[in-house]
């Protein structure tokens, strides 16, 4: 059984061929899916398709570039959508620096990624965490508001020794298409030295298809090419890898 842990069928670009991307998926053995929200209205579209498709699942919240109009009455509007028993996280949430220059940004950023960390804690749901050139900062948001169901850090970008501080707060680590690429040192090093027990496999679709599709719309069909180099990066067998991922997937979202 095959894991896409963090992928976008909500998109426009995939949504409305969804019943397909979700059929070619299943066909390749990819039977754990979870759609992921980044502001009100995705979220409510992550939880219809999760509520439609057996084996989908969804997480619901706001994304750091998406916090334009956000309140605590969308909040509310996020909580209650967790009422689904197929909303198994908060996110896609955290924080995003590469396109936010300004501290008075940033600072808004830290200020919904703790309140919806705080909204995770008292759900009792895990989070997903988006983190681009703000590693030092999403650390130190982390430790000091902690995730107490756990949280996983999706399409995991930073180094080594940045993951190894991470794993001090019991992080689990989403890797994506670039640990297929060619020159993408950092992603095959991260990958090899991961915890087995806290390693998982995304696709984030439809962006950033793996090799040998680079360059074409992402689904979540292609996670076999990102399992077998993850294999291949730990040398393991492909199946010894998918087990371990879904008992990760299942430990994390699904309590079991």
């Amino acid at each position: 059984m095959f894991v896409d842990s963090h992928c976008h069928i909500n998109d426009e670009i995939l949504l409305p061929g969804e019943d397909e991307v979700i059929k070619r998926a299943n066909e390749k053995g990819v039977s754990l899916i979870m759609v992921v929200g980044y502001d009100l209205e995705s979220s409510k579209k992550a939880v219809e398709i999760a509520s439609r498709h057996d084996g989908v699942y969804a997480a619901v919240g706001f994304h750091p570039e998406n916090l334009e109009g956000v309140s605590n009455e969308a909040l509310l509007e996020i909580e209650e959508l967790t009422k689904n028993d197929k909303v198994v996280a908060i996110g896609e949430i955290g924080l995003d620096y590469h396109w936010f220059k300004e501290e008075k940004d940033r600072q808004n950023q830290k200020k919904w990624f703790v309140k919806q960390i705080e909204m995770a804690n008292r759900l009792h749901l895990p989070l997903s965490i988006h983190a681009r050139d703000a590693s030092e900062d999403t650390f130190e948001v982390l430790n000091e508001h902690r995730p107490l169901f756990g949280a996983v850090l999706h399409c995991y970008s930073g180094s080594v020794e940045m993951m190894k501080r991470f794993e001090t707060l019991d992080l689990y680590f989403g890797f994506d298409g670039p640990i297929t690429f060619k020159n993408a040192v950092g992603p095959k090093e991260c990958v090899k030295a991961c915890r087995e027990d806290r390693i998982l496999t995304e696709t984030d679709s439809p962006y950033m298809a793996p090799t040998p599709y680079r360059g074409k719309t992402n689904e979540p069909q292609y996670i076999v090419e990102i399992i077998a180099q993850m294999a291949y990066l730990r040398e393991v067998s492909v199946g010894y890898m998918e087990n371990k991922v879904e008992e990760n997937f299942r430990r994390l979202f699904l309590k079991k």
